[in-house]
């Protein structure tokens, strides 16, 4: 235990220079913006002597490195800044935002690792016979279809055709869950297929090579029933590298939450970086960006972390 919480600060002490980083970047790339922070506050009837103001008193003359240095305390006191008239806390519109992204990558998730394992399994199972071959021409057709193409497919189909589930909108778990479920149940799918099936081919892989392994034919011409053998051990030592790639797709996911948000009318955080992209808002944008970044790194922390417990062998090795 004591290695896994030594592993766990490592991880943690590799955060600080990797959000600097994150930051710097950030903040840096909105400087090169050619929108005026100055004339979409005041208006293009401003005045030269109102803009050289408006710079003065928000820090906007003082060195990058100094207005880094503010951006950054800022950032640690939660203050985003405010968003273009109306004036709003930038921190306040992406607290609105960030838990239906969230309630949506989750599920997509979710739906990813069901169609992974319910894909994967019977693949490495049944290699290179008929089962194997039909799936793993479903997992390439899933990998070759966009999110957003998918999405528009399961409208027609499912809110079109057959009006069982709403064309878009957002329905909070609070005030029904069974419309929630309803609200997220499309935009989930489409982000999760092509996910799923890319996981599949990873799920198959792993399986495979560890039903070669020795230990795998000496348990069960030990006796052991094969169904014991694979679930107990298996298909626990085979998780370990779809687990990693995981963490990395989950990226993909948080992206395709911006399209996939405005196609079904979600009001999360893509649809804020389309109103700050629309607006000129650099201040929502830079906020909405950093927040996903952010969130992006925390969610391969946790792959990181669940990575070393599922991994008895990494643990060793330190």
């Amino acid at each position: 235990m004591l290695t896994v919480l030594n592993l766990v600060a490592r991880r943690l002490l590799t955060l600080i220079p990797l959000v600097l980083g994150i930051t710097l970047f950030v903040f840096v790339i909105m400087q090169f913006s050619p929108i005026d922070p100055a004339l979409s506050v005041l208006g293009d009837q401003a005045t030269p002597a109102q803009v050289e103001a408006f710079k003065t008193a928000n820090g906007l003359n003082d060195p990058l490195p100094l207005r880094y240095l503010h951006f950054l305390g800022d950032l640690v006191r939660g203050d985003l800044g405010m968003t273009f008239p109306p004036s709003v806390p930038v921190a306040e519109k992406i607290a609105t935002a960030l838990p239906l992204t969230i309630q949506l990558t989750a599920l997509g998730v979710l739906g990813a690792l069901v169609i992974a394992l319910a894909l994967g399994i019977p693949a490495a199972l049944y290699r290179d016979r008929w089962p194997d071959q039909v799936i793993r021409f479903v997992s390439m057709a899933g990998i070759a279809m966009p999110s957003f193409w998918l999405a528009l497919l399961l409208i027609q189909e499912f809110a079109v055709r057959r009006p069982i589930l709403p064309t878009g909108g957002y329905v909070n778990p609070a005030d029904s869950v069974t419309l929630w479920i309803q609200s997220l149940a499309m935009p989930a799918l489409a982000l999760a297929v092509p996910v799923g099936c890319s996981l599949a081919r990873i799920v198959r892989t792993s399986m495979v090579e560890e039903l070669d392994k020795d230990y795998v034919r000496t348990a069960i011409g030990a006796g052991l029933p094969p169904r014991v053998v694979i679930g107990r051990n298996v298909l626990r030592n085979a998780l370990v590298n779809p687990l990693t790639a995981l963490g990395l797709r989950i990226g993909y996911l948080i992206g395709g939450t911006v399209v996939i948000e405005a196609i079904f009318s979600l009001p999360g955080m893509g649809t804020q970086i389309m109103s700050a992209v629309q607006q000129n808002d650099t201040a929502l944008a830079q906020g909405t960006v950093l927040t996903i970044a952010l969130g992006f790194v925390m969610v391969n922390l946790i792959v990181d972390i669940l990575y070393l417990f599922a991994n008895p062998r990494l643990r060793g090795s330190h």
